[in-house]
Parts: C-alpha cells; sequence; structure tokens
C-alpha cells in the first residue's frame, strides 16, 4: 500500500494538498471525494480494530444512507441543525409533466423548481435510527441495551478541508439504559479510546465540545451542554495544532431519546443514551497526517495495532 508519484495529479504546494491529490480525486463538489484503494484499506483496517473492541453482547447494525423524514422530525434533529440536513428530492406528477421538466433542462432552463421532496433523509449520523428499533421491542432490560452501528453519513457543511466532508462514514457505539450505566459507559469508552490512539501513535487531546446547534436558541443549547459536560471529543492537529479535528467524540444525550422514542425501563423510569461515535474519515486522514503516506514505512507497531 505505497504511494507512487503516478498517484499525484499535479504538483503540490503543501503537505495538505499532497494529501488530498493522493488519497482522493474530485467530484464536482467541495467535501465530495472518490476515495482511492491507499485509503480505503486504512479505512478497513481501522474499523476492524474498532471491531476488536466491540462488546460480546452489542448487536450490529449496519444502515443505508437514508432514512425515513418522519423519523429525523421526532428525534428532534430539524430543530437543532437544519441546516446540516439534506433530504431526498425527486421529480412526480404524470410523464408529461415530468417530460416538460426535462425539456426545460435540454433547452438550458432551471428544472429543479419542479423537484418536491420525499419521505427520506439522508443519514447525519449512524444512531439515528436504531432508536425506534430498541423502542419497538419493549422495556428496556436492566443490563441496559448495546449496539454497533456504522453508515455512510450526509451533513450539508461544503468545505475543501479535506477533515471536513459532506459525505462521510460514521461507525458508533450506542448504550440505552439507566443513567448511571450510561455515563459508566462513556467514561470507559473515553479511556478505551485513548488507548486506540496511543496504539496508533496519534497525538491528541480530550476536551469538552458542544455541538453545532442551529440559531440564537442554539447558542443557549450550546452552552448548557458544555456546562452539563454531555460531549467530549478526542481531537487531533490533522489541519493545525491550532485548530484540531475532532475524530472521535463521546456523547451523552440524557432522557432526549428516550422521551422521544418511549424508551422505558421495566420500572416505567425514561432510559438514558449515550454514544461514542468514531469518524472514520477524520480517523484515516488523521494517520495518513501523521505518518505519511508511504504505509510500508510506518511504525512496526501501529502497522501490528491495524493488522497490515
Amino acid at each position: 500500500m505505497t504511494a507512487t508519484a503516478a498517484t499525484v495529479l499535479e504538483k503540490p504546494t503543501d503537505r495538505l494538498e499532497l494529501l488530498a491529490q493522493t488519497l482522493f480525486r474530485p467530484m464536482g463538489a467541495d467535501g465530495v471525494y472518490a476515495r482511492t484503494g491507499l485509503y480505503e484499506g486504512v479505512v478497513d483496517a481501522l474499523a476492524a480494530m474498532i471491531t476488536r473492541y466491540r462488546h460480546p453482547r452489542a448487536e450490529v447494525f449496519r444502515f443505508p444512507p437514508v432514512m425515513s423524514r418522519k423519523m429525523i422530525e421526532t428525534s428532534g434533529y430539524l430543530k437543532s441543525f437544519p441546516n446540516l440536513l439534506g433530504c431526498m428530492c425527486c421529480l412526480q406528477g404524470s410523464e408529461g409533466e415530468i417530460r416538460e421538466t426535462v425539456n426545460r433542462f435540454v433547452e438550458g432552463d432551471p428544472w429543479t423548481d419542479d423537484l418536491t421532496a420525499g419521505d427520506l433523509v439522508l443519514t447525519p449520523a449512524s444512531c439515528y435510527p436504531v432508536y425506534p428499533i430498541a423502542a419497538a421491542r419493549g422495556p428496556v432490560p436492566s443490563e441496559g441495551l448495546l449496539f454497533d452501528v456504522a453508515c455512510d453519513c450526509f451533513r450539508r457543511e461544503p468545505s475543501k478541508d479535506i477533515d471536513r466532508m459532506q459525505s462521510f462514514r460514521m461507525r458508533e457505539y450506542v448504550c440505552i439504559g439507566r443513567p448511571e450505566q450510561i455515563q459508566a459507559f462513556r467514561e470507559d469508552w473515553i479511556e478505551r479510546a485513548k488507548g486506540i490512539a496511543d496504539r496508533l501513535t496519534l497525538p491528541y487531546t480530550v476536551d469538552l465540545a458542544n455541538d453545532p446547534f442551529f440559531g440564537r436558541g442554539g447558542q443557549l443549547m450550546a452552552v448548557s451542554q458544555i456546562q452539563q459536560a454531555l460531549k467530549f471529543e478526542l481531537l487531533i492537529p490533522v489541519m493545525s495544532e491550532e485548530k484540531p479535528t475532532a475524530c472521535m467524540s463521546f456523547n451523552y444525550h440524557q432522557d432526549h431519546f428516550g422521551e422521544v422514542w418511549g424508551l422505558h425501563g421495566a420500572d416505567g423510569a425514561l432510559s438514558h443514551t449515550g454514544c461514542v461515535a468514531f469518524g472514520m474519515d477524520r480517523l484515516a486522514v488523521a494517520m495518513f497526517a501523521t505518518h505519511g503516506l508511504d504505509v510500508d514505512a510506518w511504525p512496526a507497531s501501529v502497522r501490528g495495532a491495524l493488522g497490515i
């Protein structure tokens, strides 16, 4: 898995440009890339490493990149992050009406005004589909529920930075149960994540964080999230030391998803939820930014941890 000069499209001007030109190919939109085999080999190795940390009780789900619009509305995502959500749209109507739209396009006129919102949205985070699945089963058992979920995700935040994609992969471990179970789950995973970063010889810090809630009301929500220490992130200096990249996050949702989806324990108490999220693409970029493009030259301990 060694990069060669043939993989570079143009002479790069800096380290990050070299990474971008070697690992990706443009697809006509910022933050959306074709990914090379060199890059995908590392993503696959990271995924296999994360799997080795999976709890034996964790149930595995792999979700499609779309989900029900009704589900995302129920979850509250539209209220908190409306600017990031992508909705599937399509042409509807009779054959003649659709043909008129196509003809306008052929003639060089706008055609997208004829699109109608469908019943699907692009999944913004891989944990969202699992809560209604868990709720449909009835009371949460006393030992809690554990899930291993993943999917291709989308957030509408175009960027030329290779650590902030619109289309990206997310892997999560999700816990549903009593408050003390969620807090123990998160604290355990913060320490496990540090161990993973150490094994991969990645420089990092772990710090309090907040989600990018929308609008003025969102600013108050962000402050509250920090005050209650509901979110931590593992940060790696991909772009710079001053603005490190969040490559893993450790989240305590309290009883939010328990309330909106009717998740209860056998005693009737609302269940709490939490998750640890791995930004698979951000982690892979961090590996190349830290260790270079020649995977064969990476430290033996790192290659051993990844099984490559």
